[in-house]
């Protein structure tokens, strides 16, 4: 009996271990809200975030060619713009550095490090 409870007691220990080390994982971008898309100052969702719901054609400077990693939590349905494209220069000129898709998170590029200065929501990459 008191073998069977030791085992017992050990199993649900590992398992309250496993259940810990999940959500950390989990959660890349969590500061980016449902229906947002999302810009860090620094790589893998750190730094300053700043997050829109809308357009914007020309980011403060607290986040203007500082961008590290971005994260997509647009609201996908049909008609409904859900792709982002950031954009190198205000008012989206410059070309485009990175687009996301919904749902996508990006904890770095290289080729879009430190270029964003707006973006647009649209329909497709």
């Amino acid at each position: 009996m008191r073998k069977t409870f030791i085992t017992a007691a050990g199993l649900f220990l590992a398992a309250g271990t496993a259940l810990a080390v999940v959500p950390g994982t989990a959660q890349a971008a969590a500061p980016c809200g449902q229906g947002s898309f999302c810009a860090y100052t620094d790589a893998n969702y750190g730094g300053l975030s700043v997050g829109w719901t809308g357009d914007d054609g020309w980011w403060e400077s607290n986040i203007a060619d500082e961008d590290s990693s971005w994260a997509n939590h647009g609201i996908s349905g049909p008609g409904i713009k859900d792709h982002v494209k950031v954009y190198a220069s205000a008012w989206q000129g410059g070309g485009v550095t990175i687009c996301l898709s919904p749902g996508q998170e990006v904890p770095y590029n290289a080729g879009a490090n430190d270029r964003g200065d707006s973006h647009t929501w649209t329909s497709s990459c």
